[in-house]
């Protein structure tokens, strides 16, 4: 039965909590999404019991910090591991095209050429553009432009092995004109700043970012069943849980998530 694993749910600016990431555990494969903001990355996923040695598959969904950087110690420590021999077959990174000599260069820059060296042999760059579907594991993960209004960003979207389908709509509010990639989902995974009513106080809309209150008039408008919300602030997380369902329920009358890091979710 596959699992999310939640890695992170903060924003951008977080510290109360990792950066938003997370990872498709299917067996004993994770397919990881995204890396956060720095090596943060190696502690959440060893809390979690997450392998290195069974990643193989990494999507970098753009190139804000707190989603990219996370991705120079998870090749630094995947690459240490091939060279030690105690890493069996090879990383492919998926990403759009613009993001490739992104990670690449700070790779270069930051790490030990002896590392970097394993790239194109190895570590494999695998540019995806809008609409195209690459087998990731046992799934068939299509790959999207989410039509970003800051940085050009990619989400995705695959069937699970229940028959369910899952979308990852990025860290930006949905944007109608992705409709065909996210209708129909069981599963759908948004940002929600903050609180729809805190927004004086965070300034949601300034920043691109949508509020409780927006994630789920949407989900309950395209009749998804089960929304995962996060990408948060973290100025109040022993309440976060309790204050964003009592908002969101008001709203949406599916199966509301507000996961905490290091949470898993059957699904």
């Amino acid at each position: 039965m596959e699992e999310l694993y939640v890695l992170g749910t903060g924003n951008a600016q977080a510290v109360g909590c990792y950066n938003t990431c997370f990872a498709l555990r299917d067996g004993e494969e994770y397919f990881l999404v995204d890396a956060g903001g720095g090596n943060g990355i190696l502690k959440v996923l060893d809390g979690m019991d997450v392998p290195l040695d069974r990643i193989h598959h990494v999507f970098v969904t753009h190139e804000h910090s707190d989603h990219i950087l996370g991705m120079v110690w998870i090749v630094r420590m995947i690459a240490t591991a091939m060279r030690k021999g105690t890493y069996e077959g090879n990383l492919s990174i998926y990403c759009h095209s613009g993001l490739v000599d992104t990670i690449r260069t700070l790779c270069v820059l930051t790490i030990q050429k002896k590392f970097c060296d394993l790239f194109d042999e190895r570590i494999l760059f695998c540019p995806v553009e809008d609409g195209d579907t690459r087998r990731i594991l046992d799934y068939d993960v299509t790959f999207f432009d989410i039509l970003s209004t800051k940085a050009r960003q990619f989400g995705f979207t695959l069937v699970l092995k229940n028959g369910k389908r899952l979308t990852c709509a990025g860290d930006e509010p949905y944007n109608p004109l992705c409709e065909k990639y996210v209708a129909g989902s069981s599963w759908l995974l948004h940002e929600a700043f903050c609180l729809y009513g805190d927004r004086d106080r965070f300034k949601p809309y300034e920043k691109h970012h949508s509020t409780v209150r927006e994630a789920c008039i949407l989900a309950e408008e395209l009749h998804i069943p089960n929304l995962v919300l996060w990408h948060t602030e973290d100025k109040d997380l022993p309440h976060r849980k309790e204050a964003y369902t009592k908002e969101g329920k008001e709203y949406y009358s599916g199966n509301l998530y507000v996961p905490d890091d290091g949470e898993r979710l059957i699904l």
